[in-house]
């Protein structure tokens, strides 16, 4: 005699089933739109590199001149710069040029403008691609998220931690001046990974210092240093906001092996940032986060291309601009409700238990 609950259960093993196939699906789609366009790419670079350059030297022009309204030139510099840096990250994904040659120098090269380390940068987004939203592989690449559990198991000063690295004012502020001018000058967590991680980092500091010195020698360290800073820590600025609510919002995915499948957390983890054209055009389509996390050699300037074609992707995982602005107070996972929650949240559900 078959139980009553068997059929229920098999109905609904046999819809996850056709949800992974479908999920899967998706791939070979996109297989479609892997391949760039040479003079695209050529193109795309130049529109980015010589805008930040005029823009960098308009706001030089403004100190040497003592026309202090012109530092409001370093907005759109550091808006380039943060394009320039969605450039590399297609390169680190051998997408922009598809010749893996290419791709690499062009992205060391921009690496001396954006502080980041090419190859050692690689290797570790290449770790939060295979891992995003898995919960037992977190650590690498990844804004540090913590369930409910594990939260309510650290020490006062554990959990004092926490709250501090998850404050705005750290998160946005104080990290990204940490991360591309300190942190990112050793290879921090690749210390033992071979000489990979040291010698693009090592000569990237190199290249980074010369430029400087040729840059200081030519404008004076004083201007170098109210241009270029405000620029770079702009551009870190908004690149984190970027990563962060990317995959920091509400209707995220994160899950545990064996539940952990790359398809689904590409395509329920990571969002459809639904930006301004005029924000979505110097982000270099990043926001189309869940079509880059499911297929990262589709180059940024066709993601918008996979949308118009396929536009059932659009609404899955989407958040406007202001709708992103509320992402900042989720901090925990809570593993009961499969969401992320502020502090505040799960201090009630704490207190309802």
């Amino acid at each position: 005699m078959v139980p009553l609950g068997e059929p229920a259960a098999i109905s609904e093993s046999s819809e996850g089933h056709n949800a992974v196939l479908a999920e899967k699906r998706w791939l070979k789609i996109l297989a479609g739109y892997r391949q760039p366009r040479a003079g695209r790419s050529a193109f795309e670079l130049a529109v980015t590199v010589v805008p930040f350059a005029l823009f960098w030297a308009a706001a030089w022009a403004a100190v040497h001149y003592s026309f202090w309204p012109g530092l409001i030139l370093v907005v759109p510099a550091a808006a380039f710069l943060l394009r320039l840096f969605m450039i590399q990250h297609d390169c680190g994904h051998g997408s922009f040029f598809a010749r893996r040659g290419v791709d690499d120098w062009v992205g060391r090269t921009i690496g001396i403008l954006t502080l980041t380390p090419y190859d050692y940068w690689r290797r570790a987004h290449a770790e939060h691609h295979a891992s995003a939203g898995n919960l037992d592989e977190r650590g690498v690449g990844d804004i540090e998220t913590l369930t409910i559990a594990e939260y309510n198991a650290l020490s006062r000063w554990g959990r004092l931690g926490y709250r501090l690295y998850r404050h705005p004012a750290v998160m946005f502020g104080i990290g990204p001046a940490w991360l591309f001018i300190f942190k990112q000058r050793l290879p921090f967590g690749m210390m033992r990974s071979g000489a990979l991680p040291w010698v693009s980092t090592m000569a990237t500091n190199l290249a980074i210092a010369a430029v400087a010195a040729l840059l200081i020698w030519a404008v004076g360290i004083v201007p170098f240093l109210l241009v270029h800073l405000p620029t770079v820590l702009l551009a870190g600025a908004a690149g984190v906001w970027l990563f962060y609510v990317q995959h920091q919002f509400e209707e995220t995915h994160w899950s545990k092996e064996p539940d952990w499948q790359f398809q689904h957390a590409a395509l329920h983890g990571a969002s459809h940032y639904d930006l301004p054209p005029v924000l979505r055009w110097i982000t270099g389509n990043i926001g189309i986060h869940h079509v880059h996390h499911l297929s990262s050699r589709v180059p940024y300037y066709r993601l918008p291309e996979v949308l118009r074609d396929h536009p059932e992707l659009a609404d899955l995982g989407r958040i406007t601009l202001m709708e992103s602005l509320r992402c900042v107070k989720l901090v925990l996972w809570d593993e009961q409700t499969k969401r992320l929650v502020s502090f505040r949240d799960a201090a009630r559900l704490a207190a309802a238990q």
